[in-house]
């Protein structure tokens, strides 16, 4: 039963990345386009409709680790408290700045657009920081310095290129077509540092990680088969295909941190947390297995309904809310 919810709270995290790396992706990218505001507000028009309910995947992640997993939530969030200190900074930074940019037409623009790209580069550095820390084992809780270790550091830079990535491919699908080259020529840019964290990442993980499981190999593996998806459709101009290889490739370093080591689910200085230990008790199962279903059911329904509603590319038709 413990690992049914494993696997239903990996679901929901790696969705977020999947859905999400391109909103972060698009603000880290937004001085790459124009500076006109008409371009600008074109290349977060084509976001808008998606950034909120990509968030609700981190949501519902969160409330499933505090429901079904509290022993992991509490060591997870003492052990890393800066990073995740500085990820919600940069999220309620990022989404404030979204909301509020375009409020009210005749306001100046520049600050709020600050805010949208340092958001999301904050969000993407604290999201690697955490995430290296996590794979290569959490230092001691006194020694918050240690959280800035050079494998940790390798994956904060390399989450800002895969966002990014991402967000240009997510570009290339939605933008109006005037800013298509400029997307593609920019998700080609980017693969070069992309596919630099592959290699450098799976190699130094290989020689530092003396505990790892099977899983780590085949989630390394499918990484670099995204990455290849990614490349080869933008090389024959299908968009679509590369954004799904850019969404699964986001996916796999929140993947390889909860299948690194199963059923160990947490490694720190001095322990190791199996997921019997980090569970909470049967009863909070059977009261979870009430509402988890339903909410994911609404969940993928209304994010399969906002991409149907939004599949085509801005025009000059289209209605611009950011």
């Amino acid at each position: 039963m413990t690992t049914f919810w494993w696997s239903v709270l990996g679901l929901l995290t790696c969705g977020y990345f999947a859905l999400a790396g391109y909103d972060y992706g698009v603000g880290m990218l937004l001085p790459g386009f124009e500076a006109g505001e008409r371009r600008r507000r074109q290349t977060l028009g084509a976001l808008g409709p998606f950034f909120l309910a990509n968030e609700v995947w981190l949501v519902a992640a969160v409330g499933l680790l505090f429901g079904a997993f509290p022993h992991l939530e509490g060591k997870v969030f003492a052990g890393a408290y800066v990073p995740v200190v500085t990820l919600l900074l940069g999220l309620v930074t990022f989404t404030a700045s979204m909301q509020l940019r375009s409020r009210r037409p005749d306001a100046r623009r520049g600050a709020w657009t600050a805010g949208i790209v340092g958001g999301a580069l904050v969000t993407a550095l604290s999201w690697g920081l955490f995430l290296g820390n996590l794979v290569i084992g959490l230092p001691p809780v006194d020694d918050v310095f240690a959280l800035f270790n050079p494998y940790a550091v390798l994956w904060a830079l390399g989450f800002v290129a895969v966002f990014c990535l991402q967000g240009a491919v997510f570009l290339a699908v939605r933008a109006p077509a005037e800013l298509t080259g400029r997307a593609v020529r920019l998700a080609r840019a980017f693969s070069a540092p992309v596919l630099a964290f592959l290699v450098i990442a799976s190699g130094w993980g290989y020689f530092a990680l003396d505990d790892a499981s099977v899983f780590g190999a085949v989630v390394a593996a499918l990484a670099f088969a995204a990455f290849a998806v990614t490349r080869l459709g933008l090389a024959g101009r299908r968009y679509r295909v590369a954004l799904v290889g850019s969404m699964v490739l986001s996916a796999c370093p929140a993947l390889l941190a909860g299948t690194l080591r199963f059923p160990t689910v947490l490694v720190s200085s001095g322990y190791a947390l199996p997921l019997g230990q980090a569970a909470a008790a049967p009863e909070t199962f059977a009261v979870l297995a009430w509402f988890t279903p339903p909410s994911l059911l609404v969940l993928l329904v209304v994010q399969w309904l906002t991409w149907r509603a939004h599949r085509r590319p801005l025009d000059q038709h289209s209605l611009l809310h950011f």
